[in-house]
């Protein structure tokens, strides 16, 4: 039914180099908790090897950019998006505006969260899969038994 991909960080580091300052060992445990948010066990919805990738590395981006030391400097405690921003006596506020206990919360707080959540939209939505059929006799058809 889905795909299973395992990482590879040159891909990665290809699309996200803002992150070539971090450990790639610390990338790969990231990759690890990707694959918790976005199931990566053969099972899932999505089919195309290329488009679970591509999956998983916004997902790892994201968590990323939640957690990682960059340039030297520890990871933000800001949650949400910076909705006001000024420069003197610094001033910095933050939005955590997504629909109440959704996913869609947690992903919002990152650009690579944000298009993940709007790439894997498709994904997300209920499939039909219909049960076998109720025979109660079936040995009867339309008054004629066979």
């Amino acid at each position: 039914m889905g795909v299973s991909v395992a990482f590879d960080y040159g891909l990665w580091i290809a699309r996200y180099p803002e992150f070539s300052n971090v450990d790639p060992l610390l990338v790969d445990q990231y990759f690890i908790e990707a694959t918790m948010l976005h199931r990566n066990d053969g099972s899932g919805p999505v089919n195309n090897p290329s488009q679970q990738l591509l999956l998983l590395g916004m997902v790892t981006a994201h968590i990323c950019q939640l957690n990682a030391p960059l340039n030297g400097q520890p990871s933000s405690t800001l949650v949400g998006r910076i909705n006001v921003a000024s420069e003197g006596t610094v001033t910095v506020s933050a939005d955590y505006d997504a629909p109440a206990s959704t996913q869609g919360q947690y992903f919002a707080q990152t650009k690579y969260g944000a298009a993940y959540w709007a790439a894997s939209a498709p994904f997300r939505t209920m499939r039909y899969v219909p049960g076998p059929r109720r025979v109660t006799n079936p040995w009867y058809r339309g008054g004629i038994y066979w």
